[in-house]
């Protein structure tokens, strides 16, 4: 009897532990954000299913410890196949080509519509993958906030996700801030600004340069992804930014000092053949608040701050 007693407790822990680790089918597995949810997931004990599309984004998966599911985000048969096979999905995958923007936000639509389709009629969470930067440009943005559509700025990830959960799925969203920084980023956005710089031969700010950018690390940010996924919250809107906002003139003030270049003050006219397509990023005012999302989830993020990471170097070596 007092075996009995002794082990019942026990079962049901192991219980308990089965059911609360998953195996996880995670889009944009390979990249930069997804690399550290794929490393965040497998540390905390879940399985991983990680869509690549070569055989280079196969290889790293394997080298993590992750099981390979061949396919990209326009091979629909493939994703419903990956989200047939899991506990729940992570969707961190997005095609950044800015040259046909509107194109890859349809097919980022057409992918998450897809995979909440398969999920309907379960409990098994979604996790949708979208930004901050235009909830409430000018304002501090909260997560109670919905992000209104803008034909400027097409990506349109949280519609699915809202029409999943009207459905019956439990999807949430996580939104990325313009800057998600760390070892490894070459593709963002502030790899953007430094080779500009480069370019340009000094390191430059629109206007006072007053406007702010919210920031996040990617680590910080891999592990609000899992602890997304593990509490599920059907309808819910996460930020991963660890910083409420940097004003763009501390950023290319950093860069300059890094690159050894001067730094100047730019009018929006100067700033459209400055910077391109990517004027309208540089000028924009989004700081956004995180606190819902730290008490909701007891996230605390921990890693370096943005303007940290720029002056020790993670851009410019």
């Amino acid at each position: 009897m007092d075996l009995a007693k002794s082990f019942f407790p026990l079962l049901g822990f192991f219980v308990l532990y089965k059911e609360t680790n998953m195996k996880v089918f995670v889009t944009g597995a390979s990249g930069f954000v997804g690399t550290a949810v794929v490393q965040e997931l497998l540390k905390a004990g879940h399985q991983v299913l990680g869509l690549a599309r070569s055989e280079a984004s196969a290889t790293k998966l394997q080298a993590a410890g992750a099981e390979v599911h061949y396919g990209d985000l326009e091979d629909l048969d493939s994703l419903r196949k990956g989200a047939a096979e899991s506990d729940g999905v992570i969707h961190c995958g997005f095609i950044h080509d800015f040259t046909r923007f509107a194109e890859v936000c349809a097919i980022d639509e057409r992918a998450i519509e897809t995979i909440a389709g398969v999920l309907a009629g379960s409990d098994r969470p979604l996790i949708v993958t979208s930004g901050t930067a235009l909830v409430s440009p000018g304002s501090l943005a909260t997560e109670d906030m919905p992000s209104p559509f803008n034909p400027a700025w097409p990506r349109a990830s949280e519609r699915p996700a809202e029409a999943a959960t009207a459905a019956g799925v439990n999807a949430s969203i996580i939104r990325l801030p313009p800057s998600v920084h760390g070892k490894g980023d070459h593709h963002g956005f502030i790899p953007i600004l430094v080779n500009t710089a480069r370019e340009k031969g000094f390191s430059a700010y629109i206007g006072e340069g007053r406007n702010r950018w919210n920031a996040g690390h990617r680590l910080d940010a891999a592990l609000l992804y899992r602890l997304a996924l593990e509490q599920a919250t059907p309808g819910a809107r996460f930020h991963a930014n660890t910083e409420e906002g940097i004003t763009l003139k501390s950023i290319a003030e950093a860069i300059g000092q890094q690159l050894n270049l001067p730094v100047r003050s730019i009018s929006a006219e100067e700033g459209a053949a400055h910077f391109g397509w990517f004027a309208h990023m540089v000028a924009i005012d989004c700081p956004v608040s995180n606190r819902w999302t730290q008490e909701q989830l007891n996230w605390h993020p921990s890693h370096p701050f943005l303007l940290a990471d720029i002056e020790n170097g993670v851009y410019t070596r």
